[in-house]
């Protein structure tokens, strides 16, 4: 690729962006920063497009936009011959922006798009795919990643994140475009007045918050339950609806974390805006001191993730893990729906294939179906498509990945914090009545099932020797599988490549039915585990570890003699 031909082509014909022109004239003579730019273009997949914010092919712009946007319209009428589609966006930098100009290409190609009049959590636009009936969806938003960012997310016609071959479809169209000759786009004001942009009206939000209003397990219970929250939306879009459903189910007290409540792109009080972590949660923790409230919710940028920390026994805040938050969501809906006698025949819960294996516990316990899918949202939202086409969707309870994305019922096809957050608050006031706080429940969990420890280590290989190396590591270890880890036998392999799963003890040898995915889980005696995975989007390899001990301690000690051993018989 001529980087410089490609610069000069810039300069020429990139002139609607005055922060791009003033990019571009401000790297000239620069061939490290234009090489950075233009020495690849941001490859679209299965999450979209995600890149830094700036000029050039290899960063998000309106024209690296309206490209990709180009690509699905291609898509959209091979496929259906007509069609219309959803967008929506978070609090990122520009984001309202490639919206607009997202609609605009879709409208030349006479297809609908149907936009917010403001920003919206990521599970709203899955929500307005489904009720509009559209082929697809698209979100701009860049997930938890740091403000430099920005992304753009596509949904299939079902409300699910784009699968792997309609992804790779939408890529062979968008390669086959010349950026800025082949690119059709249309007048914003026009486009309104032809009924080719249409503005969702706020109505349509009021039955998304009717549906999640639904998934209630105990209804009323936060009333008169005293239920105190502090609340922050980390500067996102979760704000609105989520404060509006706490309001709706009876939480008597939210205080809102003032820094990060409104919208702001530059994420200035948290940088790295990911409620995984305990940086983004400080100014909640803080408020949290002063005000003793029961819980801390903590939604992302684009509220589809939810974090939170309770009141420990001692007055401190104790930050619950995504496996800890999910394990106890799917304890407090099995039990209170078998007492209700409310649980259907069958029922189903979903997880990821790297989140704990205390949900298998809790699913033996209450005789309920567990389904393991690969890492990705898209895949539980799978799940629930396939029992809807057999008319079972009711079957359907839970699912949850271990990244703090959960979904309860089916009225969209991706993790909602704004259901998340209610059903949270529901659980805790069920509780609280009770006289149990959220740190006694998970703990009375761990006592009655064993402290299940879940921890990701991951290793950086740089560069296209480090590739190659990553590649080197999976297939030696495919070649010479270990006998043992830290002196606990494996009990099991599942290989998600080969699609086998062999029982090292039996030597019965079942299939993988899940997609194809360059992972090996290596089962250990005593529930324990090594999980090995490549990183999608990264030059990694993660490891996920599964330590099971009496108590935390003991498991803290398992997960150690557990990652020395693999980082050893792996040559990490």
């Amino acid at each position: 690729m001529d980087t410089m031909k490609l610069y000069n082509e810039w300069r020429e014909k990139a002139v609607e962006d005055a922060d791009l022109i003033s990019e571009l004239n401000g790297i000239e003579g620069n061939e490290n920063e234009i090489y950075e730019r233009f020495y690849t273009a941001l490859k679209f997949g299965t999450a979209g497009l995600r890149g830094i914010i700036g000029a050039g092919t290899n960063r998000m712009n309106i024209y690296v936009v309206r490209q990709a946007t180009q690509g699905l319209a291609n898509y959209v009428l091979k496929k259906y011959g007509k069609g219309s589609v959803a967008i929506s966006h978070d609090s990122r930098i520009k984001a309202d922006l490639f919206m607009i100009e997202a609609a605009k290409v879709l409208a030349a190609n006479g297809i609908k798009a149907y936009i917010t009049t403001e920003l919206q959590p990521t599970p709203v636009l899955s929500y307005l795919v489904r009720y509009f009936k559209c082929q697809a969806g698209i979100m701009v938003t860049a997930s938890h990643n740091p403000a430099k960012y920005n992304g753009y997310k596509a949904y299939g016609e079902d409300g699910c994140q784009m699968t792997d071959n309609a992804a790779a479809a939408v890529y062979d169209e968008i390669t086959k475009l010349d950026i800025f000759s082949d690119v059709k786009t249309m007048d914003f004001d026009e486009a309104l007045k032809a009924g080719l942009i249409e503005y969702v009206d706020d109505s349509v939000y009021d039955t998304y918050l009717d549906k999640v209003m639904e998934q209630q397990v105990n209804p009323g219970i936060c009333k008169g339950a005293g239920l105190k929250v502090v609340y922050t939306p980390l500067n996102g879009c979760g704000n609105k609806l989520v404060r509006k459903i706490l309001s709706k189910i009876g939480v008597e007290e939210t205080v809102i974390v003032k820094e990060q409540e409104l919208p702001d792109g530059n994420f200035t009080t948290c940088p790295y805006p990911n409620p995984e972590i305990k940086e983004a949660l400080q100014k909640g923790l803080e408020l949290c001191e002063k005000e003793q409230p029961d819980l801390l919710l903590a939604t992302d940028p684009d509220a589809d993730r939810v974090g939170i920390a309770v009141k420990d026994y001692d007055g401190s805040y104790r930050l619950i893990t995504g496996n800890e938050d999910g394990a106890m969501l799917t304890n407090y809906i099995l039990s209170c729906k078998k007492e209700a006698g409310t649980l259907p025949e069958k029922p189903v819960v979903v997880k990821t294939i790297v989140t704990t294996k205390l949900v298998n516990k809790l699913c033996e316990k209450y005789g309920c179906e567990l389904k393991n899918v690969l890492t990705g949202f898209k895949y539980i939202g799978e799940v629930i498509l396939n029992l809807e086409k057999k008319g079972e969707e009711n079957r359907y309870i839970f699912g949850f990945e271990e990244s703090y994305g959960y979904l309860s019922g089916t009225y969209v096809r991706d993790k909602d914090a704004v259901v998340a957050s209610m059903l949270i608050c529901e659980m805790a006031a069920y509780y609280k009545k009770q006289g149990k706080s959220l740190a006694q429940v998970i703990d009375s969990l761990y006592k009655e099932f064993g402290f299940y420890l879940n921890k990701t280590f991951a290793f950086e290989f740089e560069g296209a020797a480090g590739m190659q190396k990553m590649a080197d590591l999976m297939s030696g270890v495919r070649k010479k599988l270990p006998k043992e880890i830290a002196g606990y036998k494996v009990v099991k392999v599942s290989d998600y490549e080969l699609k086998k799963e062999t029982d090292l003890v039996t030597g019965e040898t079942e299939d993988i039915t899940l997609p194809t995915s360059n992972v090996i889980a290596l089962h250990l005696e005593g529930d324990n585990g090594v999980i090995i995975r490549p990183s999608g989007t990264e030059p990694k390899i993660k490891l996920y570890i599964t330590a099971v001990g009496e108590d935390k301690d003991n498991a803290n000690e398992i997960c150690e003699k557990i990652v020395a051993s693999a980082k050893e018989i792996l040559g990490l």
